[in-house]
């Protein structure tokens, strides 16, 4: 009974845990990416701030070059990017995903030996 609520109490942290990553995550993979904050400062930047929607990249081409910008109006800041921060982004964001499937199976995994355990393959029939 101790084993259980222990997991209990490992798998609640877990997902409290996830939570609170999820709450900032782009944010914090295009830091990772190497994305540059910045604050609109002139009236041509807040006016282009204003007209951005929030927390969604926009691609923009300024002189031939292509920019990846993200608002985020909470923190009053856009995330400014090129092409290799962007790919960076998006690399991170896939091994994000792919931890996140891993600790998600793991978690089943360990809840279903857990289970087994307990019972064992016929101790609900005998």
């Amino acid at each position: 009974m101790k084993i259980k609520l222990a997991a209990l109490a490992i798998a609640a942290a877990a997902l409290v845990g996830c939570a609170a990553m999820e709450s900032g995550n782009n944010e914090a993979l295009m830091g990772a990416a190497g994305f540059q904050t910045r604050t609109p400062e002139t009236p041509k930047q807040q006016q282009i701030y204003s007209g951005m929607p929030d927390y969604k990249i926009q691609r923009m081409n300024l002189n031939g070059k292509w920019l990846y910008l993200y608002k985020d109006p909470k923190q009053g800041v856009v995330y400014v990017g090129g092409d290799k921060e962007y790919q960076q982004f998006q690399q991170l964001a896939v091994q994000q995903s792919i931890a996140s499937d891993q600790l998600t199976a793991a978690e089943i995994n360990q809840q279903t030996a857990m289970d087994y355990s307990m019972w064992g393959p016929w101790g609900l029939w005998y």
